[in-house]
């Protein structure tokens, strides 16, 4: 099937080449029509250059990847973490025509000037700085030209081989249709900037008021929605340098750079958990590329072309797991993982509770701040997917968010202590899950359905006691997969019956023939002697065919 997409197209031909050079055994021989073992992963440095060469799809597919850690070891998590797309710019013509195409007026009444030359150019759009009409200073985000062919081009033939691999036991267990789907999905959204545009607005809104930060030195770049569009993506223009490469010179927090340094992890860390345990929307790749150092101090947010969502049971379930992976408790963390995981397979308890043991047992003697929380959540949903169950994608996404801001975090500040990092934070969130935003509402509220339980608790009881005595009271049970023993014992049952029978009738025919039956007798006892020797040999074969003659 695969040799026959690798011959259709130039660029399946071109996707073949790549493979075969950089010398992936498994799929040399599946793409030549050699019977194969089941699929094997190539190293981690090999499959990050099959990616790059392949270009911006696979890179994107990549970085996917990354955010499952349930699914891929952390040596390739790693690799694929920092893979980018290396593609040379578009040229400002072939720019210029997608702009003209996607404003709603004349480019020069939109814009007063826009520099030719890219500030940034990504595996699906390329980013220039401009000027407005009325001065203000912006970024357009502009997609490249084309670009959606070669992705439509290339989800199909992702659609292909996951059809192909998921004949074997690998694409069975590792779900690899509803993965491409979820792939295509993903990048489809990409391409659409009004979606990430959105994305931006509701961050932004977001993070415009918290009780753990100050939104001041925060900031996420506002939209210009009268020049944004599916193609075209118009934002402020935010004048910085990447967060690790700013010399922190005293502007925003204090004269001292390490205490400046301290104040924006915790203001990064107590961000982050603002968005993912009380928003349940956040932004899910804060690489440091994605954020910047502004000259006046503030911490500027780019990029929301990857968010994550979290309904409340979910944020309450990681909540609770974060602090047992905090107390090292294995037997929580069993229970926790199954409230969010669905199997695939009956799961054995006893053992996923043995290996979370194990896992943790390695950090007992260990200080906290020597633990890097990110990867033990990594090997937590490791060990998950090892024990058959199916972790949800956000899961991913939400451990791939840890861990960048974890990362960052260390570089910044080499003693960074997640633990004491989050412990008030931790406090404030059970506070807020048993009592609200408002605990006097809360209080109240619970008042009236104890007034109301009050209430309906004495007429509940006499009706109850009413049927008791009148006897019309009526149990309703349901005993749920009891088709199958009913039918053994019918089975059973019948089996018995026939044998009962069989031996009545060869206990006749010999009664019959004893007492010197001649004639009709005698014929009478040779039809049940042998009626009974057919219906006894029908009985050992029907029982022989059942398998159950032990």
């Amino acid at each position: 099937m695969f040799s026959r997409l690798a011959q259709a197209s130039s660029r399946q031909r071109e996707i073949a080449e790549v493979v075969l050079r950089n010398g992936w055994g498994y799929m040399r021989r599946l793409l030549t029509g050699t019977r194969s073992e089941e699929p094997q992963l190539p190293p981690p440095a090999v499959l990050r250059n099959i990616l790059v060469e392949l270009g911006p799809v696979y890179v994107k597919l990549g970085q996917l990847l990354s955010t499952r850690p349930d699914l891929l070891p952390p040596e390739y998590i790693t690799e694929l973490t920092a893979l980018q797309a290396e593609v040379p710019p578009v040229p400002w013509q072939d720019v210029e025509t997608v702009i003209r195409q996607q404003l709603r007026r004349p480019l020069e009444e939109a814009f007063k000037t826009i520099n030719p030359q890219p500030v940034a150019a990504g595996s699906i759009a390329q980013t220039h700085r401009a000027t407005l009409a009325d001065g203000r200073e912006v970024a357009l985000k502009i997609q490249r030209p084309g670009i959606e062919i070669v992705i439509e081009q290339d989800i199909a033939l992702l659609h292909s081989l996951a059809d192909l691999v998921s004949r074997t036991n690998f694409g069975r267990y590792y779900d690899l249709k509803a993965l491409a789907e979820e792939f295509a999905t993903s990048l489809r959204g990409e391409l659409d900037f009004s979606q990430e545009a959105a994305h931006t607005d509701q961050l932004r809104r977001n993070l415009s008021s918290s009780r753990w930060f100050d939104p001041a030195r925060l900031i996420v770049p506002e939209i210009y929605w009268d020049l944004t569009t599916s193609k075209l993506l118009v934002m402020e223009w935010l004048d910085g340098v990447p967060l690790l490469l700013a010399n922190f010179n005293g502007v925003g927090f204090a004269g001292d750079p390490t205490v400046e340094k301290r104040a924006i992890v915790s203001m990064l860390v107590r961000a982050f958990f603002q968005q993912i345990y009380i928003d349940g929307f956040f932004h899910a790749d804060p690489h440091p590329g994605n954020l910047f150092y502004l000259k006046d101090g503030r911490v500027a947010l780019l990029d929301c072309g990857m968010v994550g969502r979290l309904d409340p049971r979910t944020q309450q379930v990681l909540t609770e797991m974060l602090l047992a992976i905090v107390n090292l408790d294995a037997q929580r963390c069993t229970q926790l993982t199954l409230q969010l995981a669905e199997s695939v397979e009956p799961v054995n308890l006893a053992r996923l509770e043995n290996d979370y043991d194990r896992i943790l047992r390695r950090y007992f003697n260990v200080s906290l701040s020597q633990i890097n929380f990110s990867q033990l959540f990594y090997e937590v949903l490791q060990k998950a997917r090892a024990n058959h169950l199916r972790i949800p994608g956000n899961m991913g996404l939400y451990a791939k968010t840890i861990a960048n801001l974890e990362g960052i975090a260390r570089k910044l500040d080499p003693e960074f202590n997640f633990s004491d990092q989050i412990k008030p934070l931790m406090t404030d969130l059970f506070r807020r899950q048993l009592v609200g935003e408002a605990p006097l509402q809360a209080l109240l509220r619970t008042a009236l359905d104890l007034k109301t339980l009050g209430l309906q608790s004495p007429r509940q009881v006499e009706l109850f006691l009413e049927r008791i005595t009148t006897e019309t009271l009526q149990w309703n049970l349901s005993m749920r997969d009891m088709d199958g023993l009913r039918r053994s014992v019918d089975d059973s049952a019948n089996r018995l019956s026939l044998s009962i029978l069989v031996g009545a009738l060869i206990m006749g025919a010999a009664l019959t023939l004893s007492n010197g039956g001649t004639g009709l007798l005698f014929w009478v006892s040779i039809v049940l002697f042998f009626s009974a020797s057919f219906l006894g040999l029908w009985l050992i074969i029907s029982i022989l065919r059942s398998g159950r003659l032990r």
